[in-house]
């Protein structure tokens, strides 16, 4: 029996998470001849092959089938159905899902918006900002984002966020500036942008800004857990009595509003507690977490290792596996870490053995260079060097070093001079190598040696980094 297109877009919107069913509506719509062009009514069947096409886009994008969403489109085009602006959005979000290899079917989009009239429509707008921004054209989103005649503020978040992606927070923040309206989302793309570029104290001072104006103080604007996570983030990376204070005034903060810790949240804190000596803290909040993921305890666990507590850090691995709770690779690493500052050589083999014979963890570049570390700290200079060598991939910069730094410990000269060559070679520019391999030489009274290097670095220009040292109470 034929069915009418509403009541297939009806079937579409009652099945539209369900891609079997969605296979059988599309079936149902080409045999009811929908989808094929009609001259007899040329303006009811576009529009309603319009429809059609569209919520098949639709469906098919969110069972997770952008192939088959952006194959739809082309058949629209075939059936000569027109796209209007509610077609684009979801193929964008489509084109946005696929490879970075395929980032010409975006742009196909983008020039088909422009024939169709419809590219200067705002969520269009929006949505081809974060698909720019995703394949790495920050020239593209700022075009199209100039184009557009009255920025909204979602476009206007879309594009702070693409400009912390790229690094030009002083972009941001003029667009920042100019923004009359601001909402929770505008804050965080900031407190975000300078985090993960590094500016870490511009990234809090901008969460303090945030907490002092006028919109959170009268409830308008709420900071949220992405805000709690960007700015805790930055909080764990900085150092001194700043950033540990900035960190009890966000816990502060959640507490006082009731507010439940998520899962990242309550990480975040840990981190936080964990990288700036506060222990007792971090275990107080993984204590009251009620929701635990593998992050989580993947922080604690690093949090016990740097703080003295290897072993407390060692035993999490098996209250995870009571919790029925996967390690993963990040565990792994937290793990071999804590082994080799407490120099258990035996246990972290045997982890490192356990991570693919007993959980399907590949091992990485990174937990080579632990197990190098955990070696050379133990003065297994030559298990270390011959561990290198069994390795299935070239040694980076990282596994090297942490074989030169153990050399330099123990007075490993020849050795240390032949690693601090191949170091040298990955990379010619590094003072602290230069540094560290005269420093191994000058040890051993090699005082040419000593002198040789530092003549070299002073030739090629390169000059050592200065020390610091910052003291703080906790």
């Amino acid at each position: 029996m034929p069915q009418s297109p509403e009541h297939l877009l009806r079937l579409l919107q009652r099945f539209i998470k369900h891609l079997n069913q969605i296979k059988q509506i599309q079936t149902l719509t080409i045999i009811s001849g929908h989808l094929h062009f009609n001259p007899v009514d040329t303006s009811k069947f576009r529009w309603m092959s319009t429809l059609l096409f569209n919520a098949l886009i639709r469906a098919y994008l969110n069972v997770g089938q952008p192939y088959q969403a952006i194959f739809l489109f082309t058949r629209m085009l075939d059936y000569g159905a027109p796209p209007n602006n509610f077609t684009f959005p979801s193929l964008i979000k489509a084109a946005s899902s696929l490879p970075s290899s395929t980032s010409v079917v975006g742009r196909s989009l983008h020039t088909h918006a422009i024939k169709c009239g419809v590219s200067l429509d705002p969520f269009i707008q929006t949505s081809f900002i974060n698909f720019f921004a995703r394949f790495g054209s920050l020239s593209d989103a700022q075009k199209v984002f100039e184009e557009m005649s009255e920025p909204c503020i979602v476009s206007c978040n879309a594009m702070l966020d693409v400009f912390g992606k790229y690094g030009d927070m002083g972009l941001a923040m003029l667009l920042f500036g100019s923004m009359r309206k601001r909402d929770v989302f505008s804050w965080t793309s900031m407190i975000n942008g300078f985090g993960s570029n590094g500016c870490y104290g511009d990234a809090i001072r901008c969460f303090e800004k945030m907490m002092a104006h006028e919109d959170v103080i009268r409830g308008i604007v709420r900071p949220n857990e992405a805000t709690f996570v960007s700015v805790l983030s930055s909080c764990a990376y900085s150092a001194g009595e700043r950033a540990l204070y900035q960190g009890k005034q966000v816990h502060g903060y959640i507490v006082k509003n009731e507010i439940e810790l998520t899962v990242f949240t309550g990480t975040a804190l840990i981190s936080v507690y964990g990288k700036l000596g506060c222990l007792t803290n971090a275990m107080k909040v993984f204590n009251q977490m009620k929701c635990k993921q593998v992050c989580t305890w993947n922080a604690l666990i690093s949090s016990l290792a740097s703080n003295g507590k290897e072993k407390q850090a060692t035993d999490m691995l098996e209250r995870m596996k009571k919790q029925e709770i996967w390690p993963n690779e990040v565990t792994f690493v937290a793990l071999l870490s804590a082994c080799s500052r407490a120099k258990y050589v035996d246990l972290g083999l045997e982890l490192f053995r356990s991570m693919s014979q007993d959980f399907d963890v590949v091992p990485r570049m990174e937990h080579y260079g632990c197990v190098v570390d955990l070696l050379g700290r133990a003065g297994l200079l030559r298990e270390a060097e011959d561990f290198i060598k069994s390795m299935p991939f070239e040694p980076d910069d990282t596994v090297l070093g942490a074989l030169m730094g153990a050399c330099k410990v123990h007075g490993a000269t020849e050795l240390g001079n032949e690693v601090g060559r191949r170091l040298l070679k990955l990379q010619p520019w590094h003072c602290g190598r230069y540094v560290a391999l005269s420093t191994i030489n000058a040890w051993a009274e090699r005082w040419g040696h000593a002198a040789d290097l530092r003549k070299d670095m002073t030739a090629a220009g390169i000059q050592k980094i200065p020390a610091c040292s910052l003291v703080h109470s906790l």
